[in-house]
């Protein structure tokens, strides 16, 4: 069964120390997508990593912490306004409606977008149905309990 999901809701991001930020339910994107600034490919030990800072120091939730993850890859995406760009990709969890799933997000530069995090149709397919009429539904059964 379906969980139904608004427009927009906010979740929890354990191993990116977010909780309760912003995403937008975007089912014409096909990967889901989180805001960042500062995203390079570093070497550890000859070892690849890719390094971000999330958010930007404008956002309330921006903690200047920098994050680095073992395991990325990179992906071309096409963005709304048709252009190509290669972004990395990280693999983590996302925490909605008390559960937890496996989310990939490419790292972007969304500095002048309303909401921080997307969720794309590759996140919701087979788990969600949106009801765009409905927001908040995650976090308003979170606050329930």
């Amino acid at each position: 069964m379906k969980i139904t999901i608004g427009r927009s809701d906010k979740a929890d991001f354990p191993e990116l120390s977010l909780s309760e930020i912003d995403v937008k339910i975007d089912s014409g994107a096909y990967t889901s997508s989180i805001h960042c600034s500062d995203i390079k490919e570093i070497a550890v030990n000859g070892e690849p990593f890719i390094q971000f800072t999330l958010l930007d120091p404008e956002h309330p939730f921006y903690n200047n912490k920098e994050f680095t993850f073992k395991n990325y890859a990179s992906k071309v995406v096409k963005s709304s306004n048709g252009i190509s760009e290669k972004r990395f990709m990280i693999r983590t969890e996302i925490v909605i409606f008390n559960k937890t799933f496996p989310i990939y997000l490419t790292l972007s530069e969304r500095k002048d977008m309303k909401f921080p995090v997307l969720l794309g149709r590759k996140f919701l397919n087979k788990k969600f149905v949106i009801d765009t009429i409905k927001k908040n539904l995650s976090y308003k059964l979170k606050n329930k309990n």
